[in-house]
């Protein structure tokens, strides 16, 4: 599925599993409310929650009643893996042909970088 035609909610959880492996978002540190963010991207605040609940449902934020939603110790390490795996075993295979289809050679774009 190219970015494109993925949901927003699967954007936005990408927008924010970015700034976690980036440390915008630090372990232990608190997520901007489902409201703020929702302002920020001028998104739903509905469509920011369901972002939110899968980070919740894989285990990488812990909610605090009342409080808010922190970064658990390990995410950023956990979200780099699997964007790796994602990369590797998703994208490569498409950009790896593409790259064939082009007439690029791997070794000549990696000279030019």
């Amino acid at each position: 599925m190219s970015q494109q035609n993925r949901p927003v909610y699967l954007k936005l959880r990408d927008q924010i599993a970015a700034a976690i492996i980036e440390g915008e978002y630090a372990e232990g540190q608190m997520l901007p409310s489902v409201r703020a963010y929702a302002a920020e991207q001028g998104a739903n605040p509905l469509t920011v929650a369901k972002a939110y609940q899968q980070f919740q449902n894989d285990g990488l934020v812990e909610v605090q009643r009342g409080v808010g939603m922190y970064v658990v110790a390990g995410a950023a390490d956990r979200l780099r893996a699997a964007e790796r795996t994602r990369f590797v075993e998703q994208e490569w295979p498409e950009i790896r042909a593409r790259m064939e289809r082009l007439g690029i050679d791997a070794a000549e774009l990696m000279a030019r970088v």
